[in-house]
């Protein structure tokens, strides 16, 4: 039995979500005093004062998560479901944007207050076993994003004529590197600058030349009971809502050392990436319903040759594959780099060893070691041969189905933080009824679009 006072510590540490883990309290030690110093943040200033100054310092989190969203694997499904679909799954891309962001920017929230990733949060509120849990599902997914990636890649390669050993070889030494000797900050900016090549899809969509009239019509035509069209609502669900989005932001922006101060610029970080990745989204989505859609020579896109041979006659041999190959790269490079690191921390968190590009290699031989094997290890993977389109939509299908688990844990997190931060009251009810409707409608469109 437990006396009174320790119960109503208990009750009100468990009820009022003021856990001593998440507490905003200062600890007075080394490692605290170390993370003030270093911080990549300006000066502090008020809470509700937003200055550009402290949002280019903030920015980039936000931006190489919503980046790597559009990853190889979600150019491919906008693809398809520009060509099979026209542009009946458009207005869809919009819909996803404030679902997106509700999303990240409880991570950013659990990051900022918290100090700790997902996975180690998970852990200390719901003990190691969930954390395990959460750990897999993760796995899973980045495995699947992974093999998705670099098949896009090679797809590139060949295109170009360069054969898939050569192009993987290229690939996992560069990331190598770029792990083993940058920083952080230099990681982000890399895939920043690489992420940037995803804009040419925008110039791909012009060139397409689309009929407004045909658009606008098109957008608001649903078939909703067509199984095929539900699996690629699925697919585009589960491509802008990935279960390592969660994990990767909320560990960034612990390792780049946000504070509170920085959470308004955090947001707007947030806000801006989930704009941009979705308006990329739809730029595919309108190429391929412009020059694709209705035709049956055309058939099922089996490859990124396919759908790069198929969008060439209308945009130029020399045009199409540029473009195409510039945004396909781009996109597929900043996600590998995102989906690597986020499982290589995500499993050292749960193991409880050094998980940041900070340290040295021979500090957190855990973490460059997961990260070095999950890249070889795909590589190996993707030579063997795989079917990239197959798997990049199964992957987003997967993606829905694994929802339920992610967004419950991120869910009920972000209830426990201290105030003010913790989630509550209005806005509470509308993230459960966005969480819930995106979590049964993935299920939905996943079941009958697989098996319906």
């Amino acid at each position: 039995m437990i006396g009174a006072a320790e119960a109503y510590v208990y009750l009100r540490e468990r009820i009022g979500g003021m856990s001593p883990r998440m507490s905003m309290r200062p600890r007075k030690d080394k490692a605290t005093a170390a993370r003030m110093k270093s911080s990549t943040a300006v000066s502090p200033e008020p809470m509700h004062y937003f200055s550009w100054r402290r949002f280019t310092a903030v920015a980039g989190p936000g931006l190489v998560v919503m980046l790597a969203d559009t990853d190889a694997g979600s150019v491919i499904t906008a693809a398809q479901s520009g060509a099979e679909w026209g542009y009946r799954l458009l207005l869809l891309q919009l819909i996803l944007v404030p679902i997106l962001y509700i999303v990240q920017e409880l991570t950013v929230r659990l990051g900022i207050v918290s100090g700790k990733g997902h996975a180690e949060l998970i852990r200390d509120h719901f003990g190691r076993g969930w954390a395990w849990l959460s750990v897999a599902t993760l796995v899973l997914a980045c495995v699947g994003a992974l093999l998705s990636e670099l098949s896009g890649l090679a797809g590139v390669g060949l295109l170009m004529g360069v054969p898939a050993p050569i192009t993987m070889v290229l690939v996992v030494a560069a990331l190598i590197i770029m792990a083993y000797r940058g920083s952080y900050l230099a990681v982000e900016r890399i895939a920043i600058v690489v992420g940037a090549f995803e804009l040419v899809f925008l110039a791909v969509a012009l060139e397409a030349g689309p009929s407004m009239t045909a658009l606008a019509a098109g957008s608001v035509e649903i078939p909703w009971q067509e199984p095929k069209y539900l699996y690629l609502v699925a697919a585009n669900i589960g491509a802008v809502i990935m279960p390592w989005m969660v994990f990767y932001q909320q560990s960034a922006v612990v390792e780049k050392k946000l504070t509170i101060a920085d959470l308004p610029a955090a947001r707007l970080d947030t806000g801006i990436g989930a704009v941009l990745t979705q308006v990329i989204m739809a730029a595919v989505l309108v190429a391929t319903a412009a020059t694709l859609a209705g035709k049956t020579q055309t058939g099922a896109l089996d490859s990124v040759q396919q759908i790069a041979e198929a969008i060439t006659p209308y945009l130029g041999e020399t045009t199409g594959k540029l473009l195409f190959g510039l945004g396909l790269s781009g996109s597929a490079i900043v996600a590998t780099i995102v989906v690597t690191l986020t499982a290589a921390r995500t499993l050292s968190e749960v193991l409880g060893v050094k998980h940041s590009l900070e340290h040295e290699p021979a500090e957190a031989p855990w973490f460059y070691g997961i990260y070095t094997a999950t890249l070889i290890a795909g590589a190996l993977l993707i030579v063997s041969g795989v079917n990239l389109v197959s798997l990049s939509v199964g992957v987003q299908v997967m993606n829905a189905l694994l929802l339920p688990i992610v967004l419950g844990f991120l869910y009920l997190l972000a209830r426990r933080l201290p105030n003010p931060y913790r989630l509550k009251g209005a806005y509470a009810l509308i993230v459960a009824v966005v969480i819930a409707a995106a979590v049964i409608f993935g299920l939905y469109s996943g079941v009958l679009g697989l098996w319906g």
